[in-house]
């Protein structure tokens, strides 16, 4: 049978351990006769799952007891609606603007409140960041998207915000990369691609930049959610399930330096592959993630037959994002080095023969 590496930019692979516990505790979670899918969010078992989830994740990520942390629904995409409605109030809203998913909350922003563009590095095609500004001395805050998944860009150190919060869509590297939390206000991560399942989204917030009074519409309200934590609604709970599963496992591996330092030797080798290639390159040469990687062969029906070929021996999910082409692949925490390995071996294979 042949091996099957996913190298999906979301939803991503989870690591067997995880997958071979849920699947042994799904019909009956710790011995309650019932399947997690089906246990009431209102009952105990749910509220050991959602308080062991946040317990870890702030252990992991060194959060202060200041954040709210928050198991919401509706993706990252809500976010870019949630961020503003909630911090934004007649202030200016700052944004880089570095990538589609960046260029996208800033759309969304723009309907509820005055949004900046204080920098975008959108006539570069994406390919690397803009370059830092001075930071406002006056508004509401100032956004970032840590990592672009579609073009492969990253932070690899944070711009500077002054006095303004730092707000981060974490989405493709949180638990990769070690940034600290205390320079944020707010972070913001969709769970499929380094925390579960699709299905959940993480926010942390710093509890000072609340609003003091209820907002419009309860459901976008951080301050309702951080009173009733996760529970003013049915949350997605299987999701939630899942985190704290993934949670578990990061732990095990070490923690975030552990994940970083897998990401940076399974990302450097397929960078170093693709910088001495003849056939292949990458479409990023500064700012590089450890977690996305666009590359191309120059050719579009070459990276076609690439593509092609790779899904048959088990390489899936290469395709590059339709507005990049090419290729791309996602190596997040739970994504195996020995899948870059097979994957380096076979482009060597590929190369030999269409040169």
């Amino acid at each position: 049978m042949t091996t099957v590496y996913n190298f999906s930019a979301g939803p991503a692979t989870l690591p067997p351990p995880v997958l071979a516990q849920i699947q042994a505790e799904l019909l009956d979670y710790h011995g309650s006769g019932m399947s997690v899918m089906e246990l009431s969010h209102r009952s105990a078992l749910f509220g050991e799952i959602l308080q062991e989830a946040e317990g870890r994740l702030r252990q992991l990520m060194t959060i202060p007891d200041h954040y709210a942390v928050l198991f919401l629904q509706g993706g990252a995409s809500l976010q870019f609606s949630m961020v503003p409605l909630n911090l934004a109030g007649q202030q200016t809203a700052y944004y880089y603007d570095t990538g589609i998913w960046s260029a996208k909350a800033i759309q969304a922003a723009q309907k509820v409140a005055n949004v900046h563009i204080l920098a975008s590095s959108k006539e570069q095609h994406y390919h690397q960041l803009p370059h830092f500004q001075p930071a406002p001395t006056e508004g509401a805050y100032l956004h970032i998207t840590t990592n672009n998944t579609i073009v492969g860009t990253m932070y690899t150190e944070l711009p500077d915000h002054g006095s303004l919060p730092l707000v981060a869509d974490m989405s493709s590297n949180i638990l990769s990369v070690d940034y600290p939390v205390s320079e944020f206000g707010l972070i913001y991560a969709g769970a499929q691609k380094n925390l579960g399942a699709a299905g959940v989204t993480i926010v942390i917030v710093d509890k000072n930049l609340l609003p003091e009074k209820e907002g419009a519409i309860p459901m976008l309200d951080y301050r309702l959610q951080a009173q009733q934590p996760s529970l003013y609604n049915t949350p997605p709970t299987f999701g939630i399930y899942v985190v704290n599963l993934m949670l578990a496992w990061v732990q095990a591996q070490g923690g975030i330096p552990a994940m970083t330092q897998a990401c940076q030797r399974k990302a450097g080798k397929l960078y170093h592959y693709l910088d001495h290639s003849p056939l292949f390159s990458a479409y990023v040469r500064q700012n590089r993630s450890l977690t996305n990687i666009p590359f191309t062969t120059g050719s579009q029906k070459l990276d076609d037959t690439f593509i092609q070929e790779a899904a048959a021996a088990g390489f899936m999910n290469l395709k590059g994002h339709r507005t990049v082409g090419g290729m791309r692949a996602s190596l997040y925490n739970a994504f195996p080095e020995a899948g870059v390995d097979a994957l380096l071996t076979f482009m060597a294979r590929f190369e030999e023969v269409n040169q």
